[in-house]
């Protein structure tokens, strides 16, 4: 058993995935790592949202769509111990090598990690909703 090839191969392929000579280090590690991981891990952190939602008395579902982003933005911006707790989904699924090279740009990683989630909630918006929630109860 190998953890890293074990890791590796279970995360989704993305084919629009693109690779140049001239691409930083930190956007390559963005499409070959933290893209597919953060794909994988999609099914999780919509419930890790709803269970969010929940936990905070259910605001955001009488929000417009308009304020639903600025929920989900500050809930990752400002939220520390969400933000963490995202953060650590994503990490625990790198390999030994991936987090050797994240540690060395953290801080920049994490902004490029947020960002990707962040998108990944606001375009899953509709699975949010009071309808939807009620739903899945």
């Amino acid at each position: 058993m190998n953890r890293s090839t074990d890791l590796l191969e279970c995360r989704p392929q993305i084919s629009s995935a693109l690779f140049f000579d001239t691409m930083s280090a930190d956007e390559r590690f963005q499409n070959k790592t933290l893209r597919p991981v953060i794909k994988m891990q999609s099914e999780l952190f919509v419930e890790v949202f709803k269970n969010y939602i929940a936990k905070h008395k259910n605001v955001f579902l009488d929000l417009s769509i308009e304020k639903q982003i600025d929920y989900i933005e500050n809930a990752i911006h400002k939220d520390m111990k969400f933000r963490n707790s995202l953060k650590g989904m994503i990490i625990g699924q790198f390999t030994v090598e991936e987090y050797s090279f994240y540690i060395t740009n953290s801080s920049a990683l994490n902004k490029r990690m947020m960002n990707i989630v962040k998108e990944r909630f606001i375009s899953n918006i509709q699975l949010f909703q009071k309808k939807s929630i009620l739903e899945a109860i």
